[in-house]
């Protein structure tokens, strides 16, 4: 609308379809000289680029803080966004187009002060609850307090409009009379008039109110600045949201100097980077986003040809034709039938053309037959769709998106910078069919990468689990494209210019805060692995110091297996594992030493210890020839027959001995019996048997003699320390699968001289009611209490 500078404002909603084509015939018309448009007012000179020629959006402009905390404020443009359709109007037509929103820097220090608020208010809350007045007043137990319930949250004004118009959801409303609205100057008209009657009946936030105030005066004193410089009011033309068209008028005040200069800030920069629908939808929890990017677009696409009528057949004709790639079949008459459920539907509402509500209906109803469940997937692809951003090189980028970019190129992993998840195998071996050394190395460059992108936390890719998790030379990894992929990457430049020089400030600050040798010895292997052999060296220097001061069994134990794993990487990922043997040798006695005075734990402390232990065994099954293997088998044997340490472990160390073969059958009966009689207190007994049961189970279920010694155990148990030992027993078998349980019972009916059929039979027959309650009892039994 004119207001008293005579300059004509459009008011829009963001990512509408309807306000970018009716603006491109609105600017048609007034042919204006210049534009300006509801942006970061220091993005200016980014326009050209974002209207550049191989441009595809979605795309977004991300502003972030040149120092840490990191702060980042998102920009996102689709192609039917009425800012990106005003900005390439401009460029079309040689008109300058200006941003006038308040610069990044007061927008980012903002995010500050919003989370200084929270904080004091998260203070004051917390002192209010330890005050003494907080437990006044409250009601004697089982007396009423008289106190209301809280009242419900009231609709918003937008939830209003929906309800008043007869339509289920606000997105509906807006779509059937903004959209589907073609006539001249409607939407301009309806939009102020919408944008007007928020500001009256709206009850903001104080803080987003006061925020947007200051926004307004902020674009009044661009306009004012654009007609100081000789720009006619009525050749100026102004794009901002129909909540703000109303103001930017001469009526109301522009920013003083005065005011601007006492406006917060924080130091920013610019970028542009391509951007998702997925993370453009509202799905995704971006507040300004729509639910259906991609059915917007072809909504777009209909405005643009001049058939808004089309398109109930297209986007029905989208939904049958990707259940047909998933392999349902769906006929054309189902369509057709759908397009007619959906233009019914929309008559019935006096519509202009059915919603996207309407016709999603339709698809559910005709294609789906009556099942979400069956066109759930297909109607996420058409509304929301995969559809990733483009920007041509050159474009504004920050140093390390450059360098991203490069080594895409250089290992040849473009492809996989796409929104579709993937999965990418790698043989870090020497490939010796392919000539450059360049090549036949490429998996292995491709994994320092990933590696480095992992330790940055760019979510880019992730690792998964391989099907030979022994071999050192293979790795797969999940590789998918997302915005917040480029965020993270975006954010790391304030660690370094380039991936490799962000990764090592990463690492050098990593270990100057590092008090841990479990801690060092993971950076050590992170190193390795990124294939940045000067921060290896720092890390085991820094792993060398604090191991001179470590006792803690769980720490050293860790450091030896994770040291003892990337000496087994030596061959392949290319670097001199020699001054690494040392460490793992000395932190290796360390943790055997350690080992049988911290067995005199509790269950809880022994349930780590069971992690420490496996990695100490591992470290020496596969250092042998470097370890001291004899020490380790010493102190398993002590602690396997220890009876003042923790039962479960000494089981547990008497299993590893069985598992290598090193307690020959007659040691094992004389140490079942001893552990297993009933002399011995049920907890002790059961809980070393808990702890034997955890490894090797198939030896165990070969050994008749041990379930012999058992079975007799248990029988000759009384009531109470039946019970006792039960709770520990029940735990002990809980982790056996169905076919060794089977395998149990077979050993048990031999003993029992039963069948086998006949005991399975019994021990699966439905339980007493009094067995129940027995069952019902044991199981609210606390096993730390036993």
């Amino acid at each position: 609308m004119a207001g008293a500078w005579n300059i004509h404002v459009f008011g829009v909603r963001h990512l509408s379809p309807a306000g970018a084509w009716h603006l491109r015939r609105f600017l048609d018309e007034k042919k204006p000289d210049v534009v300006l448009i509801e942006g970061l007012a220091d993005a200016t000179e980014l326009i050209p680029q974002i209207t550049r020629k191989g441009t595809r959006p979605p795309i977004a402009l991300l502003a972030y803080t040149d120092s840490l905390p990191v702060r980042t404020l998102i920009y996102p443009l689709a192609r039917y966004s009425p800012e990106f359709q005003a900005m390439a109007w401009a460029a079309e037509h040689g008109v300058p187009a200006e941003f006038i929103d308040l610069p990044s820097d007061v927008f980012l220090a903002l995010q500050d002060i919003e989370q200084e608020l929270r904080e004091r208010k998260r203070k004051e809350l917390l002192e209010k609850a330890k005050s003494p007045e907080a437990g006044e007043g409250e009601a004697e137990p089982g007396k009423p307090t008289g106190a209301a319930p809280p009242p419900e949250r009231p609709a918003s004004i937008h939830d209003l409009y929906a309800e008043r118009a007869g339509e289920t959801d606000y997105e509906s409303y807006w779509e059937r009379h903004f959209e589907h609205n073609v006539s001249d100057d409607a939407y301009r008209l309806a939009a102020y008039e919408f944008g007007q009657s928020l500001r009256v009946l709206e009850e903001d936030a104080p803080r987003w109110r006061a925020e947007n105030l200051v926004r307004e005066a902020y674009m009044r004193r661009k306009i004012a600045e654009a007609i100081a410089a000789g720009r006619k009011p009525g050749k100026i033309v102004a794009v901002v949201g129909a909540y703000h068209a109303p103001v930017l008028t001469g009526e109301y005040p522009a920013m003083t100097d005065a005011e601007l200069a006492s406006l917060r800030r924080r130091a920013s920069k610019f970028t542009l980077m391509p951007y998702s629908y997925f993370r453009l939808s509202s799905q995704s929890g971006y507040g300004a986003g729509n639910h259906a990017p991609a059915y917007f677009e072809l909504l777009w696409e209909a405005l643009e040809a001049g058939d808004l009528a089309g398109l109930p057949s297209r986007y029905l004709s989208m939904v049958a034709r990707n259940l047909r790639e998933a392999g349902t079949h769906r006929s054309t008459a189902e369509v057709i039938e759908g397009v007619r459920l959906a233009n019914t539907l929309s008559a019935l509402k006096d519509g202009l053309a059915p919603t996207l509500l309407d016709l999603r209906d339709s698809a559910v109803t005709l294609i789906g037959h009556g099942e979400l469940a069956t066109v759930k997937d297909a109607i996420a692809r058409v509304e929301v769709g995969t559809a990733i951003g483009e920007l041509p090189k050159g474009v504004s980028r920050t140093s390390i998106q450059e360098d991203f970019e490069r080594e895409l190129a250089r290992l040849k992993l473009e492809k996989y910078k796409t929104a579709v998840r993937q999965e990418l195998s790698l043989d870090l071996r020497e490939n010796r069919q392919v000539k450059s050394a360049e090549a036949a190395f490429l998996d292995l460059h491709r994994s320092s990468f990933f590696h480095r992108l992992r330790v940055l936390g760019v979510k880019f890719v992730e690792p998964l689990r391989t099907g030979q998790q022994s071999a050192t030379w293979a790795e797969k990894w999940q590789l998918q494209w997302s915005p917040e992929s480029e965020i993270q990457l975006i954010e790391s430049v304030l660690l370094g210019e380039t991936v490799e020089l962000a990764v090592g400030y990463k690492f050098k600050t990593t270990l100057e805060a590092c008090l841990s040798i479990a801690h060092a010895a993971e950076v050590v292997r992170d190193a390795c692995q990124c294939g940045m052999i000067k921060a290896m060296d720092a890390a085991r220097r820094r792993l060398q110091e604090l191991a001179a001061a470590s006792a803690d069994l769980s720490a050293i134990a860790h450091a030896a297996h994770v040291l003892g794993q990337i000496v087994r990487f030596g061959d392949v990922r290319k670097f001199d594992p020699e001054p690494l043997l040392p460490l793992v040798e000395e932190l290796f006695v360390e943790g055997a030493l350690a080992l049988h005075a911290a067995s005199g734990c509790d269950n809880e402390t022994a349930a780590k210890l069971f992690v420490s232990i496996d990695e100490l065994n591992q470290v020496s099954l596969e250092h042998a020839d470097r370890v001291d293997e004899n020490l380790w088998i010493e102190r398993l044997r002590r602690l396997s027959d220890a009876d003042d340490r923790n039962p479960l472990l000494s089981g547990y160390a008497c299993a590893i001995l069985l598992e290598r073969g090193l307690m020959p059958n007659d040691d094992l009966i004389r140490e079942v019996s001893r552990r297993l009689s009933p002399g011995i207190p049920a907890d002790l007994g059961a809980g070393w048997f808990e702890g034997l049961s955890r490894r090797n189970r198939y030896a165990l279920l070969a050994r008749q003699v041990l379930w012999a010694q058992l079975a007799e155990y248990v029988a000759s148990l009384e009531e109470e320390h039946f019970r006792r030992s039960l709770v520990f027993l029940r735990r002990a078998f809980g982790g056996f699968s169905a076919r060794e349980k089977r395998q149990i019972t077979e050993n048990l009916a031999e003993i029992w001289g039963a069948s086998a059929d006949a005991t399975s039979e019994a021990i699966e027959k439905e339980l007493t009611e009094s067995e129940e309650k027995s069952l019902k009892d044991l199981n609210e039994m606390n096993f730390d209490d036993v």
